[in-house]
C-alpha cells in the first residue's frame, strides 16, 4: 500500500512537472481611429500574436465543418451599436480533406474587426469572444481560448442631432455569416501558400512539398515513355550526334536542349505564379463548383481520347511554324527545337502538367516553377543522358504497341482521378449524387476493366493483337485485380485509411456494417446506463457506451465498481479523431475500454448553454461557466493543470488519480499500457 501511495505522489508531481496551462496566443484590442463623432462608425480590431508553430481558426469558415470558430459575445449596452458582423483580415484558406471543406486560419497574426456606431458619450464596449488555437507539429494539441475584453479611451464628439438608441435586439452578439465574411474581405486575401493541419500538411509542410517535387519528377518519368514523347527519343539524340558535329558540339546541343525544356516549362509555372494564383484562387480552385466540373469534364475527355474515342492535337499550322525555326543556327535553333517538343507532345503530357499546377495553387512563385522544374528535369535527362552515350538507344525498345497500352492505361487513370473533382464538388454542394458507395464503385469497376486490359481481355482501337502476356503486364494486372479486392469491403463500411483523402467521407455511406455493428462485443449496454445525459447530443466512437456528464460517471464508477476513463475532448478535434481512428479502433484498445472501465467523454468546446441553476463561478478565473463546454473546460484546468486536448485520464469514483495522463499518441502499444496501468493501481486501491 505504501508502494502503491508513493507511486501515486510522484505520478501526481511528473504530473504537475510536465502539464500546464497554455497559452499561445497574446490578443490586443484597439480602435480603427481615436476619435468619432456620434452617429459615426469605428471599426473594433482584435489583435492576436501566435506564438511559433501555432495557428488559430479564423471566422469565415463553414461551422458544420467542425472546428470551434471565434465567437463573439458583447455586453448590450445604449451607447453603441453593432453594425454588422466580424470580419477576419487576411486569413489563409485551403480545401482540407479531413474537415471536407474551406479551412480558414491565421498564423502568427490573427486580426479581426468589428464595427460598431456609437450612439453616445463614453460609450461602454466590452464583452467575451472565445477561440480555438491548435499546434501545428509535435503532440497535435488543440487548445480553446477564452478572453474578456473592453475598448476604452474612445473621444466621442457630441454633435446637435440625436441618434436613436440601438434596440436591445441589435445588440445581440452577431453569429458569423461565412459567405458574407468571405466576401467582405476577398480582396485582401494574403497571397501565401498554406498547409493546413491533419491531412498531412501543416503537420509536415516540408515533407509535403518533397512529396509534391517527386510526384512531379516521376510525372515527368511517365511522360518520356508516352506515345508523343518515347518516339522522339532516337529521332532527336541522331540530330546531336550526326558526323557533321564534333563530340563537343553535339554535347553542348544536347545540353542545351535539355535546359531549354527545363526553361520553357519552368516559364510556364513562373506564369503561373505571377498571375497571382495564390489561396484565394486556390480557395476558389479546390471548393467551387465550376473550377472542379470543368476538371472533371477536362479529365474524362483526356481518358476519353487515351482509350482512343479521338485524338487531341494543337493546330498543326502553330506547330509547323515553331518546328521551322528549329532549323535556324547556333542555339536558337535547339531551343526552337525543345519548343517543338513541348508542344508535340501536349496531347500526352497535358493532364500531368495541368494535375501538376493545380496541385501548386496558392504557392506563390516556389512551388509551381519548382514542380515544373522537377517535372521537366525528368523529361529532358534522358534526351541529354542518350545524346552523352548514343550506345543506349541499342537496347531501347521499339515503338510498338506496348506504347498505346501506356495510352490506355493512362485513360484508366484520367478517368478514375477526374471523379475526385466531381466529388469535391458535390461534398461542398450537398448534391448527393456521388456517395462514397457511388465512388467506391465506380472505381471498383474502373480498376476491373484495366485489369482485364492488361490481360489482354479487353481491347481498343488502336491495339495491336497480344500474342501472349509478358511477366511485367501480368504484374501489373496482379496488383490491380489486388487494388480493386482492396476496394471492395469499402462499400460495406470498410475504412480503406489509405485512401482516406480521396475517397468521400465514410458518413455517406448508405450500408456501413462497420460502424453500425461495431468491432466487439458490448458488455454494456445503453439501458444498463440509465438515463444518460446529453446522450441526445454526443456520441462515443465504435459503438462504445458511456457518459458525458462527470458527475454521472463518478456515481455509476462507485456502482459497478470499475475504473473511469475520461476522454477531454472536443468538437473540432482534429487529433481526437485520429486517436478514435487510429488508436482506440484497435482491438486490445477496444476490448479494455468496453470491459474494463466507465466511459465519460468531455466536449472542451461545445457551445450548449446549461440551466442557470447549474452556473457556477469558476475559482480559477472568476467567471461564471454557462456551457457545458466551458464547464468541462475549467474541470480539466483546475483538476488536471492542462487544457489541451485530447487528454485522456483515469480515476476512481473517489477521483483518485490512478496513472499519469496522456495525450496525443498513435502507438498503440503505449495507449495499452497506460489503461492497463490504470486497472492495476485501481485493483490496488479497491481490492
Amino acid at each position: 500500500m505504501r508502494h502503491l501511495l508513493f507511486t501515486l505522489i510522484v505520478s501526481l508531481f511528473v504530473l504537475n512537472a510536465s502539464a500546464q496551462i497554455e497559452k499561445h496566443v497574446s490578443w490586443t484590442y484597439s480602435l480603427s481611429k481615436p476619435e468619432v463623432k456620434i452617429g459615426e462608425e469605428v471599426e473594433l480590431i482584435f489583435t492576436g500574436k501566435i506564438d511559433k508553430n501555432w495557428y488559430v481558426y479564423s471566422t469565415d469558415m463553414d461551422p458544420k465543418l467542425g472546428p470551434q470558430l471565434p465567437e463573439f459575445t458583447f455586453v448590450k449596452h445604449p451607447s453603441y451599436q453593432l453594425m454588422g458582423e466580424v470580419v477576419p483580415v487576411h486569413p489563409k484558406h485551403k480545401y482540407d480533406e479531413v474537415w471536407q471543406g474551406n479551412i480558414s486560419i491565421f498564423v502568427d497574426k490573427a486580426e479581426m474587426r468589428q464595427k460598431v456606431k456609437i450612439l453616445s458619450a463614453n460609450p461602454v464596449i466590452k464583452g467575451n469572444f472565445t477561440y480555438l488555437h491548435c499546434i501545428v507539429d509535435g503532440d497535435g494539441r488543440c487548445i480553446p481560448g477564452d478572453e474578456d475584453f473592453e475598448f476604452k479611451g474612445i473621444k466621442v464628439q457630441e454633435v446637435a442631432n440625436t441618434v436613436t438608441p440601438a434596440s436591445p435586439d441589435t445588440m445581440k452578439a452577431i453569429p458569423t455569416t461565412p459567405d458574407s465574411a468571405q466576401q467582405t474581405v476577398a480582396a485582401q486575401q494574403e497571397k501565401t501558400n498554406l498547409h493546413l493541419p491533419e491531412t498531412a500538411d501543416v503537420a509536415g509542410g516540408g515533407k509535403s512539398l518533397w512529396a509534391f517535387l517527386l510526384f512531379a519528377f516521376l510525372g515527368g518519368l511517365a511522360a518520356v515513355i508516352t506515345p508523343c514523347v518515347f518516339p522522339m527519343l532516337p529521332m532527336t539524340v541522331t540530330f546531336f550526334t550526326k558526323k557533321s558535329q564534333t563530340r563537343g558540339q553535339a554535347l553542348k546541343r544536347a545540353f542545351t536542349f535539355g535546359a531549354s525544356i527545363i526553361l520553357i516549362y519552368s516559364l510556364i509555372g513562373l506564369l503561373f505564379g505571377i498571375l497571382g494564383l495564390g489561396p484565394d484562387f486556390g480557395n476558389w480552385l479546390s471548393t467551387h463548383w465550376v473550377p472542379n466540373m470543368l476538371f472533371f469534364i477536362i479529365f474524362i475527355a483526356f481518358g476519353a481520347a487515351f482509350l482512343g474515342m479521338f485524338e487531341l492535337t494543337l493546330p498543326s499550322g502553330f506547330v509547323n511554324k515553331i518546328d521551322s525555326k528549329s532549323n535556324m543556327g547556333s542555339m536558337a535553333g535547339v531551343f526552337f527545337m525543345a519548343f517543338t517538343l513541348v508542344l508535340v507532345s501536349f496531347s500526352c503530357t497535358g493532364p500531368i502538367v495541368g494535375s501538376l499546377l493545380i496541385e501548386a495553387v496558392g504557392g506563390k512563385l516556389l512551388k509551381p516553377v519548382m514542380g515544373m522544374f522537377s517535372f521537366s528535369l525528368a523529361l529532358a535527362l534522358p534526351f541529354t543522358l542518350f545524346a552523352i552515350f548514343p550506345s543506349w538507344l541499342q537496347n531501347l525498345p521499339k515503338s510498338g504497341g506496348w506504347l498505346n497500352s501506356v495510352k490506355v492505361v493512362l485513360g484508366f487513370l484520367e478517368i478514375a482521378l477526374a471523379f475526385k473533382f466531381l466529388s469535391i464538388a458535390d461534398q461542398v454542394y450537398h448534391w448527393g449524387i456521388l456517395d462514397r458507395e457511388v465512388y467506391l464503385a465506380l472505381w471498383i469497376v474502373i480498376f476491373f476493366l484495366l485489369g482485364l486490359y492488361l490481360l489482354g481481355k479487353l481491347k481498343f482501337h488502336h491495339d495491336t493483337d497480344l500474342p501472349y502476356l509478358s511477366v511485367p503486364r501480368l504484374g501489373m494486372a496482379i496488383t490491380v485485380f489486388t487494388f480493386v479486392l482492396y476496394l471492395i469491403p469499402g462499400l460495406f463500411g470498410a475504412p480503406l485509411k489509405a485512401l482516406s483523402g480521396y475517397l468521400p467521407p465514410q458518413s455517406t455511406l448508405d450500408f456501413d456494417l462497420y460502424t453500425n455493428k461495431g468491432t466487439v462485443t458490448q458488455t454494456t449496454t445503453g439501458d444498463e446506463l440509465g438515463n444518460v445525459r446529453y446522450a441526445d447530443k454526443f456520441h462515443l466512437p465504435h459503438n462504445l457506451h458511456g457518459f458525458f456528464d462527470y458527475k454521472q460517471a463518478l456515481e455509476y464508477s462507485k456502482k459497478v465498481n470499475k475504473p473511469i476513463f475520461i476522454d477531454f475532448t472536443g468538437h473540432g478535434c482534429v487529433n481526437c479523431r485520429e486517436m478514435e481512428a487510429n488508436v482506440w479502433s484497435d482491438p486490445q484498445v477496444l476490448k479494455r475500454l468496453n470491459e474494463n472501465f466507465v466511459i465519460v467523454a468531455l466536449y472542451a468546446d461545445d457551445k450548449t448553454e446549461l440551466p442557470e441553476s447549474e452556473w457556477y463561478l469558476s475559482k480559477y478565473d472568476n467567471k461564471v461557466k454557462k456551457t457545458i463546454g466551458k464547464q468541462n473546460s475549467d474541470l480539466q484546468i483546475t483538476k488536471y493543470n492542462a487544457n489541451a486536448q485530447p487528454l485522456y485520464v483515469l480515476i476512481d469514483g473517489n477521483e483518485q488519480l490512478l496513472t499519469q495522463p496522456t495525450a496525443y499518441d498513435l502507438e498503440v502499444s503505449n495507449f495499452v499500457k497506460f489503461l492497463d496501468e490504470g486497472v492495476a493501481n485501481y485493483k490496488k486501491l479497491h481490492p
